[in-house]
């Protein structure tokens, strides 16, 4: 199973990160390029423990959270297209992509020495630590993909 805690796994994350361009489109979703290497990097801040993030579980996500974290982290397969961003949408339209794609691979590199344990996804919960990587793992393939890279 890929995880974030894969040094070759990290690396190949960084390689696609690095090739997106502002000329890169979604192929689902709403997101542009922008908005979606800034929600990669608020996301990550909050994975990470970075920054002014909380950790509770939704009540909704007590009721099928952990059902739909086993679903999600139990195989291969990627994430399903047009996954709701939440709290984590990016309204503004416009900003720097190579800022956002420098602080995501310094991101990436951080996931080398994760160390988070207060960490509760609002909506699985409590997650373990291989768990985590597996998330990660494929919530950033899945904005990869989006955007062809």
């Amino acid at each position: 199973m890929k995880t974030i805690f894969d040094h070759t796994i990290r690396q190949e994350l960084t390689g696609r990160v690095n090739s997106l361009t502002g000329n890169n489109t979604g192929q689902w979703g709403k997101m542009n390029i922008y908005q979606m290497t800034k929600h990669c990097t608020v996301w990550n801040d909050w994975m990470l423990g970075r920054g002014w993030h909380t950790y509770k579980q939704e009540l909704l996500g007590r009721i099928f959270g952990k059902m739909a974290l086993k679903g999600l982290v139990k195989d291969e397969r990627p994430m399903k297209k047009n996954m709701p961003a939440g709290s984590f949408a990016i309204k503004e339209k416009e900003g720097d992509v190579e800022l956002q794609k420098k602080i995501w691979m310094e991101q990436i590199a951080a996931y080398g020495h994760f160390s988070n344990p207060a960490f509760i996804h609002n909506f699985f919960g409590k997650m373990t630590v291989n768990e985590i990587g597996i998330f990660v793992y494929k919530h950033l393939d899945h904005h990869l993909r989006q955007f062809n890279a």
